[in-house]
Protein backbone atom coordinates (compact mmCIF):
# COMPACT_ATOMS: atom_id res chain seq x y z
CA UNK A 1 0.00 0.00 0.00
CA UNK A 2 1.18 3.51 -0.74
CA UNK A 3 2.09 5.63 2.25
CA UNK A 4 -0.77 7.83 3.37
CA UNK A 5 1.53 10.84 3.57
CA UNK A 6 2.33 10.73 -0.13
CA UNK A 7 0.76 13.40 -2.32
CA UNK A 8 0.32 13.80 -6.03
CA UNK A 9 1.66 16.96 -7.57
CA UNK A 10 -0.96 19.23 -9.14
CA UNK A 11 -0.49 18.60 -12.85
CA UNK A 12 -3.04 21.20 -14.01
CA UNK A 13 -5.37 18.62 -15.46
CA UNK A 14 -4.95 16.12 -18.26
CA UNK A 15 -6.79 12.80 -18.49
CA UNK A 16 -3.96 10.98 -16.67
CA UNK A 17 -3.86 13.38 -13.72
CA UNK A 18 -3.21 11.30 -10.61
CA UNK A 19 -1.38 8.51 -12.45
CA UNK A 20 2.17 7.97 -11.22
CA UNK A 21 4.93 6.81 -13.54
CA UNK A 22 8.52 5.82 -12.80
CA UNK A 23 10.78 6.07 -15.84
CA UNK A 24 14.19 4.44 -15.63
CA UNK A 25 16.25 6.80 -17.77
CA UNK A 26 17.23 5.72 -21.25
CA UNK A 27 17.20 7.19 -24.75
CA UNK A 28 14.80 7.19 -27.69
CA UNK A 29 11.41 5.51 -27.51
CA UNK A 30 11.21 5.01 -23.74
CA UNK A 31 11.60 8.71 -22.89
CA UNK A 32 9.17 9.68 -25.67
CA UNK A 33 6.54 7.28 -24.33
CA UNK A 34 6.99 8.71 -20.83
CA UNK A 35 6.74 12.25 -22.26
CA UNK A 36 3.43 11.38 -23.87
CA UNK A 37 2.10 10.12 -20.53
CA UNK A 38 3.41 13.29 -18.86
CA UNK A 39 1.82 15.49 -21.53
CA UNK A 40 -1.51 13.86 -20.69
CA UNK A 41 -1.16 14.76 -17.01
CA UNK A 42 0.66 11.83 -15.41
CA UNK A 43 3.18 12.56 -12.65
CA UNK A 44 6.30 11.14 -14.31
CA UNK A 45 9.48 10.79 -12.27
CA UNK A 46 12.52 10.06 -14.41
CA UNK A 47 15.18 8.18 -12.48
CA UNK A 48 18.44 9.51 -13.90
CA UNK A 49 21.80 7.94 -13.23
CA UNK A 50 24.97 9.89 -12.51
CA UNK A 51 26.65 10.80 -15.79
CA UNK A 52 23.46 10.70 -17.83
CA UNK A 53 22.39 8.30 -20.59
CA UNK A 54 25.00 9.38 -23.11
CA UNK A 55 22.60 10.86 -25.63
CA UNK A 56 24.91 13.75 -26.47
CA UNK A 57 22.30 16.49 -26.18
CA UNK A 58 22.17 19.25 -23.59
CA UNK A 59 19.45 18.13 -21.12
CA UNK A 60 18.00 21.64 -21.23
CA UNK A 61 16.99 21.03 -24.86
CA UNK A 62 15.80 17.43 -24.58
CA UNK A 63 12.10 18.05 -25.15
CA UNK A 64 11.23 14.40 -24.55
CA UNK A 65 11.83 15.13 -20.87
CA UNK A 66 9.30 17.97 -20.64
CA UNK A 67 6.51 17.80 -18.04
CA UNK A 68 8.58 15.34 -15.97
CA UNK A 69 10.59 15.51 -12.78
CA UNK A 70 14.02 13.97 -12.32
CA UNK A 71 15.51 12.16 -9.34
CA UNK A 72 19.14 11.12 -9.39
CA UNK A 73 19.77 7.51 -8.33
CA UNK A 74 22.78 5.26 -8.84
CA UNK A 75 21.33 1.77 -9.08
CA UNK A 76 24.80 0.29 -8.65
CA UNK A 77 25.43 2.12 -5.37
CA UNK A 78 24.31 1.12 -1.88
CA UNK A 79 20.67 1.98 -1.35
CA UNK A 80 19.99 2.78 -5.00
CA UNK A 81 17.84 -0.24 -5.73
CA UNK A 82 15.94 0.18 -2.46
CA UNK A 83 15.15 3.81 -3.30
CA UNK A 84 13.76 2.86 -6.72
CA UNK A 85 11.66 0.09 -5.19
CA UNK A 86 10.28 2.61 -2.72
CA UNK A 87 9.15 4.70 -5.69
CA UNK A 88 7.75 1.61 -7.41
CA UNK A 89 5.62 0.85 -4.37
CA UNK A 90 3.82 4.15 -4.92
CA UNK A 91 3.66 4.03 -8.73
CA UNK A 92 1.04 2.88 -11.22
CA UNK A 93 3.41 2.37 -14.17
CA UNK A 94 7.13 1.75 -14.62
CA UNK A 95 8.93 2.19 -17.95
CA UNK A 96 12.39 0.79 -18.69
CA UNK A 97 14.35 0.36 -21.90
CA UNK A 98 17.31 -1.80 -20.91
CA UNK A 99 18.45 -4.89 -22.78
CA UNK A 100 16.74 -8.05 -21.49
CA UNK A 101 18.14 -9.10 -18.12
CA UNK A 102 19.72 -5.77 -17.17
CA UNK A 103 16.85 -4.58 -14.96
CA UNK A 104 16.87 -7.96 -13.22
CA UNK A 105 20.61 -7.69 -12.51
CA UNK A 106 20.07 -4.21 -11.08
CA UNK A 107 17.37 -5.54 -8.76
CA UNK A 108 14.49 -3.67 -10.39
CA UNK A 109 13.16 -6.34 -12.75
CA UNK A 110 9.49 -7.32 -12.96
CA UNK A 111 9.59 -9.93 -10.19
CA UNK A 112 11.14 -7.55 -7.66
CA UNK A 113 8.88 -4.67 -8.61
CA UNK A 114 5.64 -6.65 -8.71
CA UNK A 115 6.52 -8.19 -5.34
CA UNK A 116 6.54 -4.68 -3.90
CA UNK A 117 3.51 -3.50 -5.88
CA UNK A 118 1.27 -6.28 -7.30
CA UNK A 119 -0.84 -3.70 -9.18
CA UNK A 120 2.13 -2.24 -11.05
CA UNK A 121 2.16 -2.07 -14.85
CA UNK A 122 5.75 -2.83 -15.85
CA UNK A 123 6.44 -1.48 -19.35
CA UNK A 124 9.48 -2.84 -21.19
CA UNK A 125 10.69 -0.95 -24.29
CA UNK A 126 13.16 -2.76 -26.55
CA UNK A 127 13.92 -3.16 -30.23
CA UNK A 128 14.02 -6.94 -30.51
CA UNK A 129 11.74 -7.87 -27.59
CA UNK A 130 12.33 -9.86 -24.43
CA UNK A 131 12.95 -13.17 -26.22
CA UNK A 132 14.05 -14.54 -29.58
CA UNK A 133 17.50 -15.11 -31.13
CA UNK A 134 18.29 -11.38 -31.35
CA UNK A 135 16.92 -10.32 -27.96
CA UNK A 136 20.32 -9.78 -26.37
CA UNK A 137 21.84 -8.07 -29.42
CA UNK A 138 22.45 -4.36 -29.87
CA UNK A 139 20.32 -2.63 -32.46
CA UNK A 140 18.80 0.59 -33.70
CA UNK A 141 15.63 1.71 -35.43
CA UNK A 142 16.91 1.05 -38.94
CA UNK A 143 17.69 -2.62 -38.24
CA UNK A 144 14.31 -3.24 -36.60
CA UNK A 145 12.57 -1.80 -39.65
CA UNK A 146 14.80 -3.77 -41.99
CA UNK A 147 13.87 -7.26 -40.80
CA UNK A 148 10.14 -6.58 -40.59
CA UNK A 149 9.85 -5.67 -44.27
CA UNK A 150 8.76 -2.16 -43.34
CA UNK A 151 11.97 -0.45 -44.45
CA UNK A 152 12.05 -2.40 -47.70
CA UNK A 153 8.71 -0.97 -48.80
CA UNK A 154 9.70 2.69 -48.33
CA UNK A 155 11.22 4.60 -51.24
CA UNK A 156 10.24 5.88 -54.68
CA UNK A 157 12.68 3.86 -56.80
CA UNK A 158 12.23 0.09 -57.22
CA UNK A 159 15.82 -0.18 -58.40
CA UNK A 160 17.29 2.13 -55.76
CA UNK A 161 17.87 1.81 -52.01
CA UNK A 162 15.10 2.08 -49.41
CA UNK A 163 14.47 5.53 -47.96
CA UNK A 164 15.32 5.87 -44.27
CA UNK A 165 12.34 7.58 -42.53
CA UNK A 166 14.49 9.13 -39.75
CA UNK A 167 13.66 7.14 -36.60
CA UNK A 168 9.97 8.00 -36.65
CA UNK A 169 8.50 4.74 -37.96
CA UNK A 170 10.48 2.40 -35.71
CA UNK A 171 11.42 4.10 -32.44
CA UNK A 172 8.36 6.28 -32.07
CA UNK A 173 5.50 4.79 -34.10
CA UNK A 174 6.37 1.11 -33.72
CA UNK A 175 7.92 1.58 -30.29
CA UNK A 176 6.74 4.46 -28.11
CA UNK A 177 3.14 4.53 -29.25
CA UNK A 178 2.68 0.78 -28.83
CA UNK A 179 4.23 0.98 -25.37
CA UNK A 180 1.80 3.74 -24.39
CA UNK A 181 -1.19 1.80 -25.71
CA UNK A 182 0.05 -1.27 -23.86
CA UNK A 183 0.64 0.32 -20.47
CA UNK A 184 -2.66 2.20 -20.54
CA UNK A 185 -4.54 -0.99 -21.45
CA UNK A 186 -2.74 -2.83 -18.66
CA UNK A 187 -3.49 0.03 -16.25
CA UNK A 188 -7.19 -0.35 -17.02
CA UNK A 189 -6.91 -4.05 -16.24
CA UNK A 190 -4.99 -3.37 -13.03
CA UNK A 191 -7.61 -0.93 -11.80
CA UNK A 192 -10.46 -3.27 -12.69
CA UNK A 193 -8.92 -6.49 -11.33
CA UNK A 194 -6.11 -5.44 -8.98
CA UNK A 195 -3.56 -7.33 -11.09
CA UNK A 196 -0.43 -5.79 -12.53
CA UNK A 197 1.52 -7.26 -15.42
CA UNK A 198 4.48 -6.90 -17.76
CA UNK A 199 4.06 -5.17 -21.13
CA UNK A 200 6.66 -6.33 -23.68
CA UNK A 201 6.74 -3.55 -26.30
CA UNK A 202 9.19 -4.52 -29.06
CA UNK A 203 9.80 -2.22 -32.00
CA UNK A 204 9.94 -5.21 -34.36
CA UNK A 205 6.41 -6.16 -33.29
CA UNK A 206 5.05 -2.63 -33.60
CA UNK A 207 6.76 -1.90 -36.91
CA UNK A 208 5.38 -5.12 -38.36
CA UNK A 209 1.91 -4.35 -36.99
CA UNK A 210 1.93 -0.92 -38.63
CA UNK A 211 2.03 -2.61 -42.04
CA UNK A 212 -1.09 -4.73 -41.44
CA UNK A 213 -3.10 -3.05 -44.19
CA UNK A 214 -0.26 -3.47 -46.69
CA UNK A 215 0.04 -7.18 -45.89
CA UNK A 216 -3.65 -7.52 -46.62
CA UNK A 217 -3.22 -5.72 -49.94
CA UNK A 218 -0.31 -8.00 -50.87
CA UNK A 219 -2.44 -11.05 -50.11
CA UNK A 220 -5.27 -9.64 -52.23
CA UNK A 221 -2.96 -8.87 -55.14
CA UNK A 222 -3.40 -5.14 -54.76
CA UNK A 223 0.19 -4.38 -53.72
CA UNK A 224 3.41 -5.55 -55.31
CA UNK A 225 6.05 -6.72 -52.84
CA UNK A 226 8.59 -4.18 -54.05
CA UNK A 227 8.88 -0.46 -53.43
CA UNK A 228 8.16 2.44 -55.72
CA UNK A 229 5.53 0.74 -57.87
CA UNK A 230 2.40 0.98 -55.74
CA UNK A 231 -0.35 3.45 -55.06
CA UNK A 232 1.03 4.84 -51.78
CA UNK A 233 4.79 4.41 -52.05
CA UNK A 234 5.70 6.90 -54.78
CA UNK A 235 4.88 4.64 -57.68
CA UNK A 236 1.70 6.55 -58.47
CA UNK A 237 2.20 9.87 -60.35
CA UNK A 238 -0.61 11.56 -58.43
CA UNK A 239 0.66 10.50 -54.99
CA UNK A 240 4.18 11.78 -54.48
CA UNK A 241 6.41 14.84 -54.35
CA UNK A 242 7.52 17.20 -57.12
CA UNK A 243 10.29 19.80 -57.29
CA UNK A 244 9.44 23.42 -57.97
CA UNK A 245 11.45 26.07 -59.82
CA UNK A 246 13.14 27.33 -56.65
CA UNK A 247 14.22 23.91 -55.38
CA UNK A 248 11.23 23.45 -53.10
CA UNK A 249 8.78 20.57 -53.23
CA UNK A 250 5.03 20.07 -53.37
CA UNK A 251 3.30 16.97 -52.03
CA UNK A 252 0.46 15.56 -54.11
CA UNK A 253 -2.16 13.13 -52.81
CA UNK A 254 -4.95 13.40 -55.38
CA UNK A 255 -6.09 9.78 -55.21
CA UNK A 256 -9.86 10.03 -55.62
CA UNK A 257 -11.21 10.97 -59.05
CA UNK A 258 -12.84 14.23 -57.97
CA UNK A 259 -9.67 15.38 -56.25
CA UNK A 260 -7.55 14.35 -59.22
CA UNK A 261 -9.80 16.31 -61.59
CA UNK A 262 -9.30 19.42 -59.46
CA UNK A 263 -5.57 18.77 -59.30
CA UNK A 264 -4.94 18.53 -63.06
CA UNK A 265 -7.22 21.52 -63.71
CA UNK A 266 -5.33 23.77 -61.30
CA UNK A 267 -1.97 22.41 -62.43
CA UNK A 268 -2.88 23.36 -65.97
CA UNK A 269 -2.56 19.98 -67.68
CA UNK A 270 -6.24 19.04 -67.78
CA UNK A 271 -6.34 18.91 -71.57
CA UNK A 272 -3.02 17.12 -72.11
CA UNK A 273 -2.67 14.70 -69.18
CA UNK A 274 -2.91 10.99 -70.06
CA UNK A 275 -5.80 9.08 -68.53
CA UNK A 276 -4.96 8.37 -64.93
CA UNK A 277 -6.21 4.78 -65.11
CA UNK A 278 -3.85 3.93 -67.97
CA UNK A 279 -0.99 2.46 -65.94
CA UNK A 280 1.06 2.03 -69.09
CA UNK A 281 1.23 5.83 -69.42
CA UNK A 282 1.99 6.63 -65.78
CA UNK A 283 5.59 7.53 -66.64
CA UNK A 284 4.27 9.99 -69.22
CA UNK A 285 1.84 11.44 -66.69
CA UNK A 286 4.58 11.76 -64.08
CA UNK A 287 6.81 13.61 -66.54
CA UNK A 288 4.00 16.02 -67.42
CA UNK A 289 3.26 16.75 -63.76
CA UNK A 290 6.96 17.19 -62.96
CA UNK A 291 7.52 19.55 -65.89
CA UNK A 292 4.58 21.71 -64.91
CA UNK A 293 5.61 21.99 -61.24
CA UNK A 294 9.08 23.14 -62.32
CA UNK A 295 7.59 26.25 -63.92
CA UNK A 296 6.76 28.02 -60.65
CA UNK A 297 8.09 28.42 -57.13
CA UNK A 298 6.84 26.48 -54.16
CA UNK A 299 5.07 29.55 -52.77
CA UNK A 300 3.41 30.27 -56.09
CA UNK A 301 2.03 26.73 -56.31
CA UNK A 302 0.95 26.93 -52.69
CA UNK A 303 -1.18 29.94 -53.58
CA UNK A 304 -2.66 28.11 -56.58
CA UNK A 305 -3.82 25.12 -54.53
CA UNK A 306 -4.73 26.95 -51.31
CA UNK A 307 -8.28 26.31 -50.18
CA UNK A 308 -8.99 23.69 -52.85
CA UNK A 309 -9.75 19.97 -52.76
CA UNK A 310 -6.80 19.07 -54.98
CA UNK A 311 -4.96 17.52 -52.00
CA UNK A 312 -1.70 19.37 -52.63
CA UNK A 313 0.51 20.91 -49.95
CA UNK A 314 3.96 22.48 -49.75
CA UNK A 315 6.73 20.40 -48.19
CA UNK A 316 7.90 22.51 -45.26
CA UNK A 317 11.02 22.23 -43.13
CA UNK A 318 10.94 21.70 -39.37
CA UNK A 319 11.58 25.40 -38.80
CA UNK A 320 8.96 26.47 -41.33
CA UNK A 321 6.15 24.23 -40.11
CA UNK A 322 5.07 26.17 -36.97
CA UNK A 323 4.26 29.25 -39.09
CA UNK A 324 1.90 27.44 -41.45
CA UNK A 325 -1.48 29.19 -41.15
CA UNK A 326 -3.41 26.03 -40.32
CA UNK A 327 -0.93 24.82 -37.71
CA UNK A 328 -0.68 28.30 -36.22
CA UNK A 329 -4.47 28.56 -35.97
CA UNK A 330 -4.65 25.21 -34.18
CA UNK A 331 -1.60 25.93 -32.00
CA UNK A 332 -0.11 22.64 -33.16
CA UNK A 333 3.23 24.06 -32.02
CA UNK A 334 3.72 25.98 -28.78
CA UNK A 335 6.55 27.91 -27.21
CA UNK A 336 7.65 27.20 -23.67
CA UNK A 337 10.80 28.47 -22.04
CA UNK A 338 11.99 29.89 -25.33
CA UNK A 339 11.72 26.52 -27.12
CA UNK A 340 9.25 26.02 -29.97
CA UNK A 341 7.91 22.47 -29.81
CA UNK A 342 4.97 20.29 -30.84
CA UNK A 343 2.00 20.70 -28.52
CA UNK A 344 0.60 17.68 -26.64
CA UNK A 345 -1.57 15.41 -28.77
CA UNK A 346 -4.27 14.22 -29.07
CA UNK A 347 -6.67 16.84 -27.72
CA UNK A 348 -9.29 16.40 -25.01
CA UNK A 349 -12.36 18.58 -24.53
CA UNK A 350 -12.62 18.21 -20.75
CA UNK A 351 -9.06 17.44 -19.65
CA UNK A 352 -6.61 19.08 -22.06
CA UNK A 353 -2.93 18.29 -21.86
CA UNK A 354 -0.45 21.15 -21.65
CA UNK A 355 3.27 21.85 -21.65
CA UNK A 356 3.67 22.67 -17.98
CA UNK A 357 7.41 22.49 -17.50
CA UNK A 358 10.51 22.38 -19.66
CA UNK A 359 12.93 19.46 -19.91
CA UNK A 360 13.67 17.94 -16.50
CA UNK A 361 17.31 18.43 -15.58
CA UNK A 362 18.99 15.34 -14.11
CA UNK A 363 18.51 15.23 -10.35
CA UNK A 364 16.93 18.69 -10.11
CA UNK A 365 13.75 17.41 -8.46
CA UNK A 366 15.08 14.71 -6.14
CA UNK A 367 14.10 16.43 -2.89
CA UNK A 368 10.69 17.48 -4.23
CA UNK A 369 9.89 13.94 -5.38
CA UNK A 370 11.13 12.51 -2.08
CA UNK A 371 8.64 14.77 -0.30
CA UNK A 372 5.68 14.36 -2.66
CA UNK A 373 5.98 10.60 -3.03
CA UNK A 374 6.97 10.12 0.63
CA UNK A 375 10.23 8.36 -0.29
CA UNK A 376 12.87 9.78 2.07
CA UNK A 377 15.40 7.19 0.86
CA UNK A 378 15.76 9.24 -2.33
CA UNK A 379 17.53 12.05 -0.53
CA UNK A 380 20.42 9.80 0.37
CA UNK A 381 21.05 9.04 -3.31
CA UNK A 382 22.27 12.46 -4.36
CA UNK A 383 26.06 12.64 -4.71
CA UNK A 384 27.81 14.99 -2.34
CA UNK A 385 28.80 18.35 -3.76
Amino acid sequence: MAATTATTRNTSGGPLSGVRVVELAGIGPGPFAAMLLADLGADVVRVDRPGGPGLGIDPAYDLTNRNKRSALVDLKADGGTAAVLDLVERADILIEGYRPGVAERLGVGPDACLARNPRLVYGRMTGWGQDGPLAASAGHDIAYLAITGTLGMIGPDPDGPPTVPANLVGDYAGGSLYLVVGVLAALQHARAHGEGQVVDAAIVDGAAHLATMIHGMVAAGGWQDRRGVNLLDGGCPFYGTYETSDGGYMAVGALEQQFYDEFVRLLGIEETAPARRDLGRWDELRAAVAARFRTRTRDAWTDVFAGTDACVAPVLSLREAPAHPHLAARATFVEHGGLTQPAPAPRFSATPGTVRTGPALPGADTDEVARDWAVPSLKGQEPEA
